[in-house]
């Protein structure tokens, strides 16, 4: 498995990847992680990083019930008129 975010690969960047994470607020943690918030990218911690992949995955699993319970309706409705 790849450590990246660990101690070798981070030793090149500013302050060896700590500083202040832009979502959350917190001060000298790892903000490693890039992702687009408001059309910008910015480095995140992990924790923010991981909390953004699980709204993700929740909504793309509504999304999924959402079409899934749409594609039934429509299957149901011509059969009943």
């Amino acid at each position: 498995m790849s450590k990246a975010h660990r101690g070798t690969g981070i030793r090149s960047e500013a302050h060896h990847g700590r500083g202040k994470c832009p979502r959350c607020g917190n001060e000298n943690v790892k903000v490693l992680y890039e992702k687009e918030i408001d059309g910008n990218t910015v480095k995140i911690c992990k924790k923010c990083n991981a909390a953004l992949k699980n709204i993700a995955r929740k909504e793309a699993r509504a999304g999924k019930a959402a079409a899934a319970a749409a594609a039934a309706t429509s299957e149901e409705a011509p059969a009943e008129a």
